[in-house]
């Protein structure tokens, strides 16, 4: 069982989509992400398989939850530096845990 502490090193925090752009060279549909996480962590890559729930535009400003504390992983020829949260629809498909109000960016997880 994971304890308070476990979570605690996990690094969550409020990041703003800036650009987005497709990622023909992913096996699966995906975008790559470039998201500003506030002054502390700095603008930081990602990439994610959103085009299914998402259109390009309409991803550019919206507040998301990133992972900022795990290793950079190397996806086909992009590095994803953080890992940018979501959850399954109905079809195991990707949403987005967004805040439901916009909150400073960087802000973490608590």
């Amino acid at each position: 069982m994971a304890t308070y502490e476990d979570f605690q090193k996990l690094d969550i925090r409020v990041g703003k989509i800036i650009e987005a752009e497709n990622f023909p060279e992913a096996r699966k549909p995906s975008y790559k992400l470039k998201i500003d996480l506030g002054e502390e962590v700095g603008m930081k890559k990602s990439c994610a398989q959103l085009p299914q729930n998402y259109k390009i535009d309409d991803l550019i400003g919206k507040q998301v939850l990133c992972v900022v504390n795990f290793p950079p992983r190397q996806i086909g020829p992009a590095v994803s530096e953080v890992l940018t949260l979501g959850v399954p629809d109905d079809k195991h498909e990707c949403i987005l845990i967004i805040p439901d109000t916009n909150v400073p960016l960087g802000g973490r997880l608590y």
